[in-house]
Parts: structure tokens; sequence; C-alpha cells
């Protein structure tokens, strides 16, 4: 329905103006009156007084009004368009006056000033409204023009953001899969593979607004498997789902940005006992998502300060992609840094 108002708004909008004067009009020449109305003069009078006005304002809404909106000069269209109106006004009135005398008895009502005001109020109103639906539409126009230009913003900036992807995390799997081609290991096609899915979606499939849980979760899952292999299985990684994900869709590469920046800042050599534990809470209508790592004592302070354009790019994403409904908390202890994702799916 609102496609279909869109496509026809204007012809919907003159419309709806010249059937509500109309009937006002129809109802003011015959039950407004006293006695029973004679129709053939009704319907004559009705015609002749809306095609009148109509083309005093058209003739403005197609000639007249372009030329003021093209120049924007009033001084020129007052000039131009004053002396039109007048003249179209008194054959206007003309009309009307020769028109009612064929019905009724020679009457000096409408020879009269009042009958001559009333007529020519008329037609100004006319030509006003005419001339405001002219400005509504262009309103209209100029704030679909304006949407358009926003959403392409919106879509170029987001096509921006997702293409900014952590370098540091396919530089440590290249150096992997180096060091085990040249050592000739039998897990050097399954982390071919791996890497390959991953540089598939995120180059082809996150192009979408929206996509399936399920493939963003294979992502992670990857993600960590790679992981696993580059810290050979030293440090405890946890990742649990809880919920049906089957036909629940999100923006995509959304969760992976918190991940990244638990294994940038949470794993180091020098950590006593580093551990990540990653969980997933879905239902039909809310996704909670929570990543938690150790941090490091000499560095507690410093080091997810660094990480401040992924934290600002995941930030600006979701305000994008879920705004006011979503909850992000960031909690940074001595010990541990936890960060958790609420977003409305509904």
């Amino acid at each position: 329905m609102s496609n279909y108002f869109q496509r026809n708004k204007k012809f919907i909008l003159h419309f709806a103006f010249w059937s509500v004067y109309a009937s006002l009009f129809f109802y003011t020449i015959s039950y407004a009156r006293k006695g029973e109305p004679d129709w053939d003069r009704v319907f004559g009078d009705l015609a002749f007084h809306i095609s009148g006005l109509m083309v005093m304002g058209y003739l403005n809404y197609f000639v007249f009004l372009p030329r003021l909106l093209r120049d924007q000069n009033v001084g020129r269209y007052l000039l131009t368009f004053t002396p039109v109106f007048i003249a179209l006004s008194y054959f206007f009135l003309r009309g009307k006056q020769a028109l009612l005398a064929y019905f009724l008895y020679p009457d000096t009502w409408m020879y009269s000033t009042r009958f001559a005001v009333n007529i020519i109020t008329s037609a100004f109103f006319a030509v006003v409204c005419v001339g405001l639906l002219r400005f509504v539409e262009d309103y209209f126009e100029l704030e679909a023009r304006r949407k358009e230009l926003e959403n392409q913003q919106l879509t170029s900036e987001l096509q921006f953001l997702r293409a900014q992807v952590n370098p540091h995390f396919l530089f440590n799997t290249l150096n992997n899969l180096y060091y085990l081609a040249v050592n000739q290991s039998t897990r050097t096609p399954e982390v071919i593979a791996k890497l390959s899915g991953m540089m598939r979606y995120m180059i082809y499939e996150s192009n979408h607004a929206r996509v399936p849980l399920d493939r963003e979760i294979e992502y992670i899952e990857n993600y960590l498997s790679l992981e696993r292999l580059r810290l050979e299985e030293h440090v405890p990684i946890t990742f649990e789902v809880n919920g049906t994900t089957a036909g629940v869709r999100i923006a995509p590469l959304i969760l992976i940005t918190f991940l990244e920046n638990a294994f940038k800042h949470g794993i180091s050599s020098s950590a006593e006992a580093p551990w990540i534990t990653v969980e997933l809470n879905v239902d039909k209508h809310e996704c909670v998502y929570r990543v938690a790592n150790g941090k490091l004592k000499e560095e507690s302070k410093t080091l997810h300060d660094k990480s401040g354009i992924g934290l600002q790019n995941v930030r600006r994403r979701l305000a994008l992609t879920y705004p006011d409904r979503h909850y992000l908390r960031i909690t940074d202890t001595e010990e541990r840094y936890e960060v958790v994702l609420k977003l409305d799916l509904s």
C-alpha cells in the first residue's frame, strides 16, 4: 500500500483536494438551499465551476510556479501571473453569470458585488491550494532524495566498516600455514580450507545486511580452530552456544571484533594463565554474546585502549544496524576483561 502511495502520491493529493472541494460546493448549491434542487442547474454549475478553477489553478501549477521555483523571483512572478489571473477571473465570472441566467429567472443577485467577490475568492483559493500542492510535492521529493542519499551514505559506511578486517589474524594464520607447509604437516589442507572458507564469507557472503546466524557461528568456530592451532592448545578456549539458531539472522561480522580483541590483548607468552571464554545465548527475540579473557598484569590498563579503532568500528556499526536495539557493556578490571552484547532480533 505504501509503495502504491509513493508511486501515485501526486495524483492522490490532487484527486483528494478536488473531491473535497467539489463535495462542499455541490452541497452548497443544492442541499444547503431551500426547496428541491434543480439538478440540471446543479450539475451544470458544478461542472463549469470546477473546470474553470482547474484551468486557473493548473495554468499556475504548470507554467508560472515552475518559473518562480527556477528563477526565485517573486516580483516577476506576481507581475506576470496577476494580469492573467485577473483576466481569467473576469471571464470565469461572466461565464458563471451567463450560466446561472440560463437556469434562473433574471436576478440582480448574480450581478452583485458580493457574488463577484465570492467567485474571485473561490478562484484565488483554488489557485493558492493547487500551488501549495506543488510545494508539498516538492517537499516529498526532497525528503525522498534526502533519505535516499542518507541510505546510500549509511550503506557505504557499513561496507567500509565491514571491509576493515583485522590484519593480525590473517598474518598469524599465514605464518602458521607457512610453518605447517615447511614441516609438511598433514593439517596444512585443513588450515587452507578453513582460511579459504573464512575469506569467502568475509568477501562475498557478508555483503548482505543480514546473514544467517549459523554462518556467523561457523565463521567464529573456524577462527577459534585456527587460533587453537597457533597457540598449540596451550590456552584454554571455550565456546558455547545455547538456544535455537535456525532461522535467526544477524548483521555480518558484528561479533568477531570482540573475539579478535580478546586474542590480541589477552594472550601472551608473558601471561601466567591466559584464558578465553565465549558464550552465545539465542532466543527468538534476543541474542546475548559474551566474551571474557584474562588480562596481562604488566599491561593491564593500556592494552585494550590500543584497540580503540576496532571498538569504535563495531560501536558505529551497532548504531547503524541496531539503532536503539542493542546494549553493550564492557567490564574492565585488573584481572579480566569482559564484553556483553545484547541484540534485539525482533
